[in-house]
């Protein structure tokens, strides 16, 4: 029988997780602490399973780091993977890219632009850094009421969004070893997107503003 989602009034989010170990119990309370936000954890074999359900939520949360491609020979279960993916943006459905999701499927175009940026199979990660960032567009809804302020997180060393190639920044860091661009919109197709390079474990889960934050672009992704 086919499954559809409630429509409640809030946000239905999908969280796709895999290929990436996290702390489990500090992240889904980020999800719990979200005002008019239903969350449905998940793999991604589990979320590219069923097409149509997968399309139906207004936002999906990628969390994962799968280092797959087209061509691959896949098992069974994870014969969905590809052909649900490559249906994202059909319909206007949200699409939030975080932390090391950013990093998945290095060698698949259609991710870079998702994400809109390449050369994303060479990263280097540093952990427990103070970042400092700067927010660059204190008018989006994602970043309104915002100011600068510093977290502490992983950083990554790879390509930093461009706006040249349709990025539109929120937040950067002058801070080394960093990428600069931390957090960005783009548009994918019909949909809207959100990219967001923090997100590593409990000292950034914890943290008022990186909670407002992704509270923030999931009502702004839904629309």
């Amino acid at each position: 029988m086919p499954v559809s989602l409630p429509r409640n009034g809030n946000a239905q989010v999908a969280v796709v997780t895999g290929a990436h170990s996290f702390q489990v119990p500090p992240f889904y309370e980020v999800f719990r602490s979200l005002s008019n936000v239903d969350f449905y954890p998940q793999s991604l074999d589990e979320f590219t399973a069923d097409a149509e359900l997968a399309l139906s939520y207004d936002v999906v949360l990628f969390y994962n780091m799968h280092i797959l491609q087209p061509s691959d020979e896949l098992p069974w279960y994870q014969s969905g993977i590809f052909s649900t993916l490559e249906r994202l943006g059909e319909n206007g459905q949200g699409i939030c890219i975080l932390h090391h999701a950013l990093a998945a499927f290095p060698n698949w175009p259609l991710w870079d632009e998702i994400v809109g940026m390449g050369n994303r199979g060479e990263i280097a990660t540093h952990y427990d850094q103070q970042i400092p960032l700067k927010v660059v567009d204190t008018q989006h809804p994602i970043t309104a009421g915002i100011s600068d302020w510093a977290l502490l997180d992983e950083t990554y060393e790879m390509a930093s969004p461009r706006e040249e190639d349709g990025n539109h920044l929120l937040l950067t860091t002058s801070h080394q070893p960093s990428m600069s661009g931390i957090a960005w919109t783009r548009t994918f197709r019909n949909s809207r997107v959100f990219c967001y390079q923090s997100g590593h474990d409990s000292d950034a889960f914890g943290d008022e503003n990186f909670r407002r934050i992704l509270s923030n672009a999931i009502q702004w992704l839904r629309i």
